[in-house]
């Protein structure tokens, strides 16, 4: 049985670590066959709590390319408008065609409704939402029909499922990107690029210190926080052929943390 991606190009956002969501569905995306461009932005993470990875993304190169992927980095500021279109004809540049595209990047921010300004709204909404539609509208732009495997993959968090109340300006701006999905694949299904959306649930990826990730461990049916690598395995799918009659949706890799 052949690569399921073999011939693909993939555009991956947000990979800047190692040990984190958006590295992991690059090393499956290669491990499957596909070519990939990752993107990064190490001063987003420098600004957060669990710090940046530095060098994460020039050694994940490294690591792929060791194995014989095939895989290049861009990094870009995605709060620059022009930065979508420059991801996307970098990609290009490097591997003749885009095939897929995985909106996996985010900025995140703690703002609960005293503590909200209109700065950090703009921003959340300029990265997370603004630079995802812009992304998809340069990969549709530049997408061959008559090439298989048209795909479009964003991320959402979980607050369709809970209350995020201290976190205004990045469930806000993602949920945006939910509401979006079903009307992008309705427009982009007659080309035949399935558009579907993902959350994580909570996943380990060292953003909780040690109490909330306590809590959520007794608290989550699975009986564990999620890994990058289980939201990789539903990445992966989505973007494989035998997904292509799936589009649309809204779908939790989270061991039943929604279906509480």
């Amino acid at each position: 049985m052949g690569s399921p991606l073999a011939d693909r190009v993939v555009v991956v956002t947000g990979a800047s670590r190692r040990t984190a969501i958006g590295a992991a569905i690059v090393r499956r995306a290669v491990a499957d066959g596909a070519a990939v461009l990752l993107h990064s932005w190490s001063p987003h993470d420098a600004e957060q709590p669990w710090g940046e990875d530095a060098g994460g993304a020039e050694a994940l190169v490294e690591e792929l390319r060791a194995a014989g992927g095939r895989v290049e980095h861009v990094s870009l500021d995605l709060a620059d408008p022009a930065a979508p279109a420059a991801l996307i004809t970098a990609a290009r540049e490097a591997f003749g065609h885009v095939d897929a595209l995985v909106a996996n990047h985010a900025r995140s921010s703690m703002q609960d409704l005293e503590h909200l300004t209109a700065t950090e709204l703009d921003l959340s909404f300029a990265v997370n939402t603004r630079a995802t539609l812009l992304l998809a509208q340069a990969f549709a732009a530049q997408h061959d029909d008559a090439r298989p495997g048209g795909r479009v993959v964003l991320f959402t968090s979980g607050q369709y499922h809970g209350a995020m109340p201290d976190e205004l300006p990045y469930i806000a701006s993602k949920a945006a990107l939910q509401g979006l999905t079903r009307s992008l694949a309705v427009h982009l299904a007659p080309r035949q690029i399935t558009v579907n959306c993902v959350n994580p649930g909570p996943n380990d990826t060292g953003y909780a210190d040690a109490a909330a990730h306590a809590a959520v461990t007794a608290a989550i049916p699975g009986g564990r926080w999620g890994r990058p690598a289980d939201l990789a395995n539903l990445v992966a799918w989505l973007l494989d052929d035998e997904a292509a009659w799936v589009t649309g949706q809204t779908i939790a890799s989270d061991g039943g943390w929604s279906a509480r």
